[in-house]
């Protein structure tokens, strides 16, 4: 199972974790690992072209941890849409993702 973990302080995300493999089909053919992949890649991607000192990440195989570094109205539009699309993602394949507290 993937799960997703968002840190936040004063309503502000600060760090978002995701760890694990969704288990939902072989690799190669697993929709619900590609849908979290695109989505985080396609999120960090964005936020280093608004500014790359506004995020650190590090990464291994079924795991990346993002820290935000500088807050403005479009990065945290982009993290709130990355994080809204997760939990879209979650409630289709509860068994596969989870958001986590």
């Amino acid at each position: 199972m993937i799960r997703v973990k968002t840190y936040k302080e004063e309503n502000v995300t600060y760090r978002v974790v995701v760890d694990g493999h969704s288990g939902y089909a072989e690799s190669g053919l697993d929709i619900v690992c590609a849908s979290v992949s695109s989505i985080v890649i396609t999120s960090v991607n964005m936020i280093i072209r608004l500014d790359a000192d506004a995020i650190s990440y590090e990464t291994s195989d079924g795991f990346i941890k993002m820290e935000i570094l500088k807050h403005t109205s479009f990065i945290d539009i982009v993290l709130e849409n990355m994080i809204d699309l997760l939990a879209e993602l979650a409630n289709t394949y509860p068994k596969n993702i989870k958001m986590v507290k």
